[in-house]
């Protein structure tokens, strides 16, 4: 597979576009590309572009060939809300559920989330996330960039309106019912992890009020960073393209 980069904008037959910083630095510094090498470019909303590079004093640019129509985006459409979790774990739920074919990644901040984020760092951190969500398109294949959306207090999520048709999942240890108990979804698909720890009693029964049925992966507790990409590996193999 050639070198992949995304380029937000400006992705047009026959256009000529700049690198942004880190792809250029890592396509000169790390993978040595230089002048006239091929490469993969795409805007994160779907196709993706065969171009050639052309080195322009110290920044490196493109030059647009031919398109290609596909994004590699599973049928199934899923979003991952995620309890944060301590430490970089984050880091690599993110990177996983990407390479897995999420659509969405939204995190919550539960009563037992032992991070805290707010303001400055908080948007750091998403766009760090963000940044993640891009590496691993690059790396996968995937050519349509999930959203990792603002971090919210788990009942101002709760609050939020439900997506028409959705079907809304909690994963729960010692749930009744597990994946084969179930239909195969007609629209998108919601999946609420807790953080270390799991939600508190009160938090469960709002999320069992807000229509979050409680799902079981099997009669092992997973930790928080193993539980929603199992989840979403699982989802995948029975109603998603693997």
């Amino acid at each position: 597979m050639l070198p992949r980069f995304l380029v937000p904008a400006g992705l047009a037959p026959g256009a000529t576009v700049d690198l942004p910083t880190e792809a250029a630095h890592h396509a000169l510094r790390v993978l040595r590309l230089d002048d006239g090498d091929a490469v993969t470019l795409f805007d994160g909303r779907g196709g993706e572009w065969f171009a050639r590079l052309v080195r322009s004093g110290p920044s490196l640019r493109a030059v647009l060939a031919a398109f290609d129509a596909d994004d590699r985006a599973p049928p199934l459409a899923v979003t991952l809300v995620q309890g944060l979790p301590a430490a970089d774990k984050m880091d690599w739920i993110v990177q996983k559920a990407t390479e897995l074919g999420v659509t969405a990644i939204r995190p919550v901040a539960a009563k037992r989330s032992v991070v805290k984020l707010s303001g400055e760092r908080m948007e750091r951190r998403i766009h760090h996330w963000q940044q993640v969500a891009v590496a691993a398109c690059e790396q996968c294949g995937l050519n349509r960039l999930p959203t990792v959306a603002p971090l919210l207090d788990l009942p101002q999520y709760l609050g939020l309106a439900a997506p028409q048709n959705g079907l809304r999942l909690w994963l729960a240890p010692g749930a009744a019912h597990g994946l084969r108990e179930m239909t195969k979804p007609a629209g998108p698909v919601t999946l609420l992890i807790g953080p270390e720890g799991g939600f508190e009693e009160g938090e469960a029964r709002a999320i069992q009020a807000a229509g979050f049925a409680p799902l079981s992966l099997g009669p092992r507790v997973l930790r928080t960073e193993t539980a929603g990409v199992a989840a979403l590996a699982a989802m995948m193999a029975w109603w998603g393209d693997f």
